[in-house]
């Protein structure tokens, strides 16, 4: 049987989606990942990038490199949980609705790393 494309519920070979609700959940985030999409990677690329560069600081002076990482970490994981774009391999493997469950669980787990990242400059500085 094939699975609906967002929710993954088996429908008929001929349909694409179990409901019009299906259909218009999906819509709406193509939609919106089109809409934002060169913003999403301009940010993407931002954030990743201040990771290594707060690593190659923090080997010579500690908190400047220390707040890039943190930053990076918890700039990743806001904009996830904003926009949870998920690739399209993803989309494909798991279905639209739990994709985008993923990419939140992953942006709650980078902004928990950031936290702990926090915690350990803040008392260990």
């Amino acid at each position: 049987m094939k699975k609906c494309e967002y929710c993954a519920k088996e429908i008929s070979y001929h349909d694409m989606y179990c409901c019009d609700d299906c259909q218009e959940k999906a819509s709406r985030f193509y939609d919106l990942r089109d809409e934002y999409e060169k913003l999403f990677t301009f940010l993407d690329a931002v954030f990743v990038f201040m990771i290594p560069i707060g690593l190659f600081i923090g080997m010579f002076t500690g908190k400047v490199g220390d707040v890039l990482i943190v930053g990076g970490l918890y700039g990743l994981g806001i904009m996830l949980l904003i926009l949870p774009f998920p690739t399209d391999s993803m989309i494909k493997k798991f279905k639209l609705k739990k994709a985008k469950q993923i990419c939140r669980y992953f942006a709650l787990f980078l902004i928990l790393i950031g936290l702990i990242g926090t915690a350990i400059t803040v008392f260990f500085s």
